[in-house]
């Protein structure tokens, strides 16, 4: 799909510093500006600076239950294990008390990934030579079977902040870039899946829009059903990937990242059937939502270009909304692709030309 790897790379890492504001601080600088031959080498190349930037701050620590049999109370008393020691005879209490400890799921998951990438052929030895060293200050973390992390019950507060790039990057090692062996070795695929690239692609628009149109309000926002008698049982949430809006005027972006942006059927190509539905569906519910109230909704479906001979490229005016399908080229100099989205944001909403 890419024809020159090494600029695309280098697209990644611009993408992932828009979804993951962190990566865009001073610190991380130089790995802009280095070169990577494959995907891995530079998510080793964040995480090791990532975690040396947290060793220096100190490994984020919170209260984990421990139970031990003591000989003074401490914490609260095991009610059934006192009652046990005492019929064998031992002079000692089973407590049941907090320990602020470096041994949870943050590091715990840091520490995985570190080792996983570590063992791989295809992670240059500068890499895992660093990794190696900042492993050593995980002595006390316990390790995780990689893909029974459940990613859903992570949370994040004012404490452990900081952890939120490292462990995001983890998760797209270990869910995006993992796959086991029939004997159980663990391997890297030679990129990253669509469903995973999928995700960074529609964070890094939004993140972008964000920050570059403060004039518009950007979100990722629910579209209420245009209901007349107000029944929404059963109903599914529609969730648009990126919603751009000043005043009346709103361009519902659904971001696509497939590696064939058309269907065929009968040897006759056309745009993926579904996907225009949806993006249809959104657009008309939305201008439903302003009422008596004059608006402008339009939607676009935006595919990461791939090599395919016939890219869409295509504008519909549909029951009174515009409908655009139009692709982003991500294996271009960064500043093209800003020019690319610039252009999409600046034609919708009139805007000058200032980004």
């Amino acid at each position: 799909m890419i024809k020159d790897k090494s600029i695309f790379i280098k697209n990644i890492y611009y993408m992932l510093a828009y979804a993951y504001q962190s990566l865009q601080q001073e610190n991380y600088k130089d790995i802009a500006t280095e070169k990577f031959d494959n995907v891995h080498n530079l998510l080793a190349a964040i995480l090791a600076k990532g975690v040396a930037l947290q060793l220096k701050q100190g490994l984020y620590r919170e209260y984990v239950n421990h139970q031990d049999n003591l000989m003074l109370l401490r914490g609260k008393i095991n009610i059934h294990g006192s009652i046990k020691n005492k019929i064998m005879r031992k002079q000692l209490l089973t407590c049941d008390y907090d320990l602020l400890s470096e041994n949870n799921l943050l590091n715990q998951i840091i520490k995985t990934t570190i080792v996983l990438l570590i063992r791989l052929a295809n992670v240059k030895e500068k890499y895992k030579n660093e990794l190696r060293k900042e492993l050593l200050f995980f002595n006390n973390v316990d390790t995780l079977e990689a893909k029974s992390i459940k990613w859903f019950n992570l949370t994040f507060q004012r404490n452990n902040r900081n952890y939120q790039l490292l462990v995001g990057i983890c998760q797209l090692i270990i869910e995006g870039l993992l796959l086991t062996t029939e004997s159980g070795v663990y391997r890297l695929q030679s990129w990253i899946d669509e469903q995973r690239m999928c995700h960074l692609y529609e964070k890094f628009i939004l993140e972008y829009y964000k920050k570059h149109y403060p004039v518009l309000s950007v979100k990722a926002a629910q579209i209420p059903w245009g209901l007349d008698d107000g029944v929404s049982y059963m109903l599914p949430k529609m969730q648009s990937d990126i919603t751009l809006r000043k005043g009346n005027t709103v361009l519902i972006i659904d971001a696509k990242y497939y590696s064939h942006t058309m269907q065929t059927n009968f040897s006759k190509r056309s745009l993926i059937s579904h996907n225009l539905y949806q993006i249809f569906t959104y657009v008309k519910n939305y201008s439903y939502s302003f009422g008596e109230y004059e608006n402008k909704v339009s939607g676009m479906l935006l595919y990461a270009k791939t090599d395919e001979e016939i890219q869409p490229d295509n504008v519909y005016q549909m029951h009174g909304n515009q409908i655009s399908v139009k692709t982003l080229d991500l294996n271009k100099d960064f500043s093209e692709i800003k020019q690319q989205l610039a252009r999409i944001a600046e034609s919708h909403f009139a805007l000058s030309k200032t980004h």
